[in-house]
């Protein structure tokens, strides 16, 4: 027997997830992996998914998280790119939330000796859609050039990386949070990158004055409700809204003219968009690139709190905190 998390119902995960004895693993068949799990971040998707009920199983009771990072303890039949012992890393990985997984082989990403296993624990997940929101902004033709991305949320862990991976590649951005405390924080570790905070009367009159004369071709936003509508309107015209998360529980106020008068696009990007729309091949390829993402990026990748599995409501408590710097991380 080992521990796992489980919850039966939809709700407030701190209050319907619990660590239960679970039922060791079966060994692994064609194409698996038996890992003996070290770490696992707690993701706001995680958290997500457990409130509004998504992917209803076919059974009472249903285990959290998607992502991993361990050690192999047995490989199955035709997989040959890892070995008992090796570290790796997972993503995605229904589940994740217990101390030993079987894993589809494609998803087993080897994790390099220079990348801790505080790193390998957020290895995967916040790269790909970092990488994600990177393609979508350089869709516009000014981006890397004149033109400024909008960056909401900076101050949370994808924000964050994705401030340091855009500036890797020379695209300014402005970044948008909602407190001065976040703010101070993000001026002393990107000092060249402008920070606006949006819980202050007259924001949005100082990000126009911050643009300038320079063209907004993407917004990037992972909140949704009434700011995005702001967002929209700081676009150029052709300029595309990116909707990646639904942190506000409320609609996007929209008016169809505020789209129509400027010719502006609102797109929506989700790992699980990522796992239907891209081939095998592109899947490997941007493994690999949050792979060297976590290696020259490590920095950025940091640890609001460790707690051990017995402690996951604690742990889900901390994750949901407001103005919490990195990821919770929970010890298997």
């Amino acid at each position: 027997m080992g521990l796992g998390a489980v919850y039966s119902q939809a709700g407030n995960p701190a209050e319907v997830v619990r660590v239960v004895e679970v039922d060791e693993p079966r060994d692994p068949g064609p194409g698996q992996v038996l890992i003996r799990v070290t770490l696992f971040p707690i993701h706001w998707g995680d958290l997500q998914a457990i409130q509004y009920g998504y992917a209803s199983p076919s059974g009472p009771v249903r285990a959290g998280g998607v992502e991993v990072t361990g050690v192999v303890e047995k490989i199955g039949p035709g997989v040959h790119h890892v070995a008992p012992g090796a570290r790796v890393s997972v993503f995605p990985q229904p589940g994740a939330w217990a101390q030993r997984v079987v894993a589809d082989a494609q998803f087993v990403v080897p994790v390099p000796d220079s990348v801790s296993d505080e790193v390998a624990a957020q290895m995967l997940g916040n790269p790909i859609t970092v990488l994600m929101l990177r393609r979508e902004a350089e869709k516009h033709f000014t981006t890397g050039y004149d033109g400024v991305v909008l960056n909401n949320a900076a101050g949370g862990s994808v924000g964050r990386l994705l401030t340091a991976e855009l500036s890797t590649h020379h695209i300014a951005t402005i970044s948008l949070v909602r407190s001065a405390e976040t703010a101070l924080g993000l001026r002393e570790r990107f000092p060249e990158v402008p920070v606006v905070v949006t819980n202050q009367p007259g924001w949005v009159a100082a990000v126009r004055d911050l643009i300038g004369g320079r063209t907004v071709g993407a917004a990037l936003d992972p909140i949704g409700g009434a700011i995005s509508a702001d967002l929209l309107g700081l676009l150029s015209a052709g300029g595309t809204l990116v909707v990646y998360g639904r942190m506000a529980d409320e609609p996007i106020p929209i008016h169809a003219w505020a789209l129509l008068q400027n010719g502006l696009t609102i797109r929506t990007l989700t790992i699980r968009r990522w796992l239907a729309t891209t081939s095998p091949e592109q899947r490997a390829s941007d493994t690999k690139t949050a792979v060297l993402m976590a290696q020259a990026l490590s920095d950025q990748f940091d640890r609001a709190a460790m707690y051990p599995i017995g402690e996951l409501s604690d742990a889900i408590r901390h994750a949901t905190r407001p103005g919490k710097a990195g990821k919770v991380l929970v010890r298997a």
